[in-house]
């Protein structure tokens, strides 16, 4: 498949960015849209997606977006508050299948699935720190990303949040998220009661990927 060149991914007529600029002003919890960063056009051209798309638009007009005091980070070009760029994060990560798009303080995942997560193409999956399997969210990512600035976040997270989660979130780095011993997906595992530690966003995408693989070597 022929790559599309820069000048065709970028979109002035129905710009993504005027949608999530709307979103963010409506906002119903703390939210920081960060400007783009140097990497923006590397990271649209990885994509190959335009930026009428919310995927687009994140990618080449924001650096990422911090919401709840930095408790979900969604992924942009990168910027000094969000190092990770989207394109950097998923290339040595996936290869198509799937696009990690988001993660937050307790050490999930999110996705849009290219096909290796489920039949449903384009939907955004979660793979949450008390779960080692993916789940969809039946949405898509404009969706998902809308729904993220409701109060409604709230409720989601609310079985993965602890007492003083608001103050420890906001002593911590965006590249890194909190580990919980005994592990979320254990029965003895709970966020109030497992001690927590805090660990890089890519040694916890590892370390779940090979205790997933060590599950399935044994059934």
């Amino acid at each position: 498949m022929n790559q599309r060149k820069l000048k065709e991914l970028i979109n002035t007529t129905e710009p993504g960015i005027d949608l999530l600029q709307q979103l963010v002003r409506e906002a119903e919890v703390p939210c920081e849209l960060l400007p783009p960063g140097t990497e923006r056009e590397k990271a649209l051209l990885y994509l190959q997606v335009t930026t009428r798309s919310m995927l687009g638009t994140l990618a080449y007009d924001t650096g990422g977006l911090l919401i709840d005091d930095g408790w979900l980070r969604l992924l942009g070009s990168g910027h000094p508050k969000l190092t990770r760029s989207i394109h950097e994060w998923n290339s040595p990560r996936t290869d198509g299948a799937f696009y990690l798009v988001g993660d937050d303080a307790a050490g999930g995942f999110f996705a849009i699935n290219g096909g290796a997560l489920g039949e449903d193409l384009g939907s955004v999956y979660y793979w949450a720190p008390d779960n080692l399997e993916w789940e969809s969210l039946e949405m898509g990512h404009t969706d998902f990303v809308a729904f993220s600035l409701t109060g409604r976040i709230t409720a989601y997270y609310e079985s993965l949040r602890w007492s003083t989660w608001r103050e420890d979130v906001r002593d911590l780095s965006t590249e890194r998220c909190f580990m919980f011993f005994p592990f979320l997906w254990t029965k003895e595992g709970s966020p109030e009661g497992s001690h927590r530690s805090t660990v890089p966003m890519s040694e916890t995408w590892d370390m779940k990927l090979d205790i997933v693989r060590q599950l399935m070597e044994q059934s």
